[in-house]
């Protein structure tokens, strides 16, 4: 049972990689096998992510989105095919920015919050101080994907295929890398103020 569990993470972790280097693969592949091609991998891996989800049976934060992720990739992938339209391959960043905003913005809605909940996984019972901050934070995350996405969406109408592969497939990587990189350092400092 362990080996088969290590396996399934080494497949979703495989799964996720190709999705999130898909703005990449549809760069490199429309040239060598056109629109097809890139559906093709937006879809396969698609089936594949809802398999592993399938597969480890029991529900995780998040789930339903990455299942509304996985069934939005196949049909713009079959939307592409039918309409033999490289343009529609190019608004998977958009739709995982929406279902990403939506799961943020529903939790401040209704809380605990994403971050909270998160938070409580790994620290269990949280203080008043902490909970603000998740909420905080929160916030922030839904702004940035409200902000990212609107930049997508915009790549995806206005953009050469060079500049949305860059901004999807890098520029926005970075900038998600640095968001979280200055939350965990908002949250040291947080933390040490929390302390003295």
């Amino acid at each position: 049972m362990p080996v088969a569990r290590l396996a399934g993470a080494g497949v979703t972790v495989g799964l996720v990689a190709v999705l999130a280097a898909y703005p990449l693969l549809v760069y490199a592949g429309f040239s060598r096998f056109g629109v097809r091609g890139a559906a093709l991998v937006l879809a396969a891996a698609s089936l594949l992510r809802l398999l592993t989800l399938r597969l480890q049976g029991r529900p995780s934060l998040g789930a339903g989105q990455v299942v509304l992720l996985c069934c939005g990739g196949i049909v713009l992938a079959a939307v592409s095919v039918v309409l033999d339209s490289a343009a529609v391959v190019r608004y998977y960043p958009v739709l995982v920015n929406g279902v990403l905003l939506t799961l943020f913005a529903a939790s401040l809605a209704s809380p605990p919050t994403v971050i909270e909940r998160i938070a409580r996984l790994r620290e269990g019972e949280l203080p008043p101080s902490v909970v603000l901050y998740t909420r905080r934070v929160t916030i922030a995350w839904t702004l940035f994907f409200v902000v990212n996405g609107g930049i997508a969406l915009y790549t995806a109408l206005r953009s050469s295929l060079d500049v949305w592969a860059l901004y999807n497939g890098l520029i926005a990587y970075v900038l998600i890398g640095a968001m979280f990189g200055g939350e965990l350092l908002v949250r040291r400092i947080v933390r040490a103020g929390g302390r003295s």
